[in-house]
């Protein structure tokens, strides 16, 4: 399965969407994006991870990235995550410094 991640900018809200695999063969390309989007200082960063059918390790560490890097008064929401994304935050601690939800209204 192929891997994409699109990006939109509303407001001071970067929004991601990604689709397919998220392993460490494609991990490079969202850490680009994550990398890009951090520049522009966003209020949000909103990761739509609805379409995404695996994250490994790799996709995890991106999100730790992107929360270290974002600083404490900007917000990291997560779309609709994996089961086992959710699971994995939580034993990590990382669930309280992340939202997570349904569906990402402005």
């Amino acid at each position: 399965m192929s891997f994409s991640v699109s990006t939109e900018i509303s407001k001071n809200v970067v929004i991601l969407t990604l689709e397919g695999e998220l392993d460490s063969s494609t991990a490079p390309k969202l850490n680009e994006e994550v990398q890009k989007s951090i520049l522009n200082k966003p209020d949000k960063l909103v990761m739509n991870l609805e379409k995404l059918n695996f994250m490994s390790s790799a996709g995890l560490r991106i999100i730790i990235f992107a929360r270290q890097k974002m600083g404490s008064a900007a917000r990291l929401i997560l779309v609709k995550p994996q089961e086992q994304v959710v699971e994995t935050l939580k034993i990590t601690g990382l669930l309280s410094s992340v939202s997570i939800v349904d569906k990402y209204q402005e």
